[in-house]
Formats: structure tokens, C-alpha cells, sequence
């Protein structure tokens, strides 16, 4: 995870004057998943990424702007949110995670 999360804590680290977006000055797909790669992992990996959202603080900074966008933020909130579960792509790891 460090090497992905290093890749795009660089990208947001050298735009960070121009836009808190990784790509250009609005949100967009990349952004996106981000957000989601976040969630995602926050589910299946509690532990590992209690240690590590520490050392990459632009990108859970770009997740949580994302998770603030009002229109994100009503599905999110919304019973049409399907939660993590042990059936999809993010499943909760107890013995890999560290």
C-alpha cells in the first residue's frame, strides 16, 4: 500500500499550490477513487491503515473533501449505500492485517 499511496501523495503534494484535486481543478474519476480506494481499505485493513493514513495526510485530506460534497455525502448517508461486506471486492483481512 505505501508505494500506491506514495505515488499519489506525490501527485498531490506538486499540485497543491494549483488545486487540491489530483488531476486539474475539479474532481474528477481519479479523485474519485481514491476516495473509494480509502474506504475500501479502511474496511479491510483497519490496523494497517490506522498506521499508515498518518504519513500520507494529502490524500485522506482529498478523501475527506470528496466525502464533504453534498451530493456524495446525501448517498453516503443513504440506505442506497451498499456497505462493505465479506462478498465484495474489499473484504475485512484480520490475519493480513498488520
Amino acid at each position: 500500500m505505501p508505494k500506491f499511496f506514495d505515488y499519489f501523495e506525490g501527485i498531490l503534494k506538486r499540485n497543491a499550490k494549483a488545486s487540491a484535486y489530483i488531476l486539474g481543478k475539479q474532481v474528477s474519476y481519479v479523485d474519485l477513487s481514491l476516495f473509494q480506494m480509502i474506504e475500501g481499505l479502511r474496511y479491510a485493513f483497519p490496523r494497517a491503515m490506522q498506521k499508515l493514513e498518518p504519513k500520507y495526510p494529502r490524500s485522506v485530506a482529498l478523501r475527506d473533501h470528496i466525502s464533504a460534497r453534498p451530493r456524495i455525502a446525501a448517498y453516503l448517508a443513504s440506505p442506497r449505500r451498499i456497505p462493505f461486506n465479506q462478498e465484495g471486492i474489499f473484504r475485512h483481512y484480520p490475519e493480513l492485517d498488520s
